[in-house]
């Protein structure tokens, strides 16, 4: 079989994992008005397997929120969730922070130190975000909110400082 015939290896344009070598090229088609958006090989946010570019694969159970500053988060309700309709109720999850929980905070937080957020701890010379974020849950200053989701569409939001963290 020669280079010609080889459909992995030819001039296909393909590469071996499916997208195209040239996918800095404009796209132009005359039935859209030349706009390269409106085809499929623009900005539809589709890649080459079908999914959406960009997406998140995280689960629906938890949400990282930022603290303070939103009106359903604080210590006004320090032991109350909320329903779809967002009326106040008493919680129903548990207090410990879970390995999964531990986790994500711990990774979202490495992030957002690496990225030059300020940090809530004396330092003491440490320069590793992950040990900086350790840090930082050891005692409890992370300000980050977890919103637990409930099988009924209502959540409940824990902070940090709320939560047991062994």
């Amino acid at each position: 079989m020669s280079d010609d015939e080889d459909p992995i290896g030819g001039d296909s344009g393909f590469d071996n994992a499916g997208g195209t070598y040239n996918d800095d090229e404009d796209f132009l088609d005359e039935n859209h008005g030349g706009d390269a958006d409106a085809v499929g090989g623009g900005g539809d946010g589709l890649d080459v397997t079908g999914d959406y570019m960009n997406q998140d694969d995280d689960d629906e159970a938890l949400e990282i929120l930022p603290a303070g500053g939103n009106s359903t988060n604080g210590a006004a309700h320090a032991r109350q969730g909320f329903s779809k309709s967002g009326v106040p109720q008493e919680r129903i999850t548990t207090q410990y922070l879970t390995k999964y929980e531990r986790a994500r905070v711990l990774g979202t937080r490495a992030l957002q130190i690496s990225m030059n957020a300020p940090v809530m701890v004396d330092l003491d010379g440490e320069t590793d975000p992950l040990r900086i974020a350790q840090k930082e849950l050891r005692e409890r200053k992370i300000p980050i909110i977890i919103r637990r989701y409930l099988p009924d569409g209502s959540w409940e939001d824990w902070g940090i400082d709320e939560l047991i963290v062994d």
